[in-house]
């Protein structure tokens, strides 16, 4: 009886240690696959982060997420670093504009790119008097269509170097390249760069831009 008992207890602790490791194994088998899955998702994010495009549907521009589902006024407004350009668009009586069908390509200069301008000159521009005047700056930031990066790169190339765009307001902008970064430069010579491409809207695109380009 008591060497039936030992049997019994010695085959349990077997069993429990065979069980144990089998739990060992597998627990680091999927933690080894866990790991390389999280690797193989950096290695990917990695990848899509120095894509033109944005990685994700939903891109965050300052603060916010540009939802694609929604248009560009509905977009802008929420994003902290174009609080100056909504504040220009609504002095210039552009909001129902650019909620329309469109489609638009918008190169859209942050709050940053508006204090590369000379002191007073926002504050002069969205006086009533000047709305004229503020109305040929912001649309000279429109291009009618939907151009993404694709469509701009696509066009420097066939411009050997450089693409002509055809703004809303009547006047052109020259896109090139310099090193990766896509360039716009103004009827003036001002250049900005593109620092955030392809930023899908409702009705049209934006494109994230640090200078304000001016028309002659």
């Amino acid at each position: 009886m008591k060497f039936t008992l030992t049997l019994i207890i010695a085959a349990t602790m077997a069993l429990l240690g065979a069980c144990g490791g089998m739990a060992t194994n597998n627990s680091n088998s999927m933690a080894s696959n866990a790991m390389k899955s999280g690797n193989n998702s950096m290695a990917n994010n990695a990848m899509s982060n120095t894509a033109t495009a944005p990685a994700s549907d939903n891109p965050m521009v300052g603060g916010a997420p540009m939802m694609k589902n929604k248009d560009i006024i509905y977009n802008a407004v929420n994003s902290k670093d174009h609080t100056t350009l909504v504040a220009a668009v609504k002095a210039a009586e552009l909001v129902e504009t650019l909620k329309g069908a469109g489609p638009f390509t918008v190169f859209a200069p942050t709050n940053a790119a508006f204090d590369k301008l000379p002191a007073g000159t926002v504050d002069t521009l969205v006086k009533p008097e000047n709305k004229k005047k503020l109305t040929g700056i912001l649309t000279y930031h429109v291009v009618a269509g939907k151009m993404d990066a694709a469509s701009i790169a696509k066009a420097i190339e066939e411009g050997k170097g450089k693409a002509t765009l055809k703004t809303v307001a009547g006047g052109t902008l020259t896109a090139s390249m310099e090193g990766k970064d896509v360039i716009i430069t103004d009827e003036k010579g001002g250049k900005s760069k593109v620092t955030i491409a392809d930023v899908m809207q409702s009705n049209g695109v934006i494109h994230v831009v640090d200078s304000v380009l001016m028309p002659k």
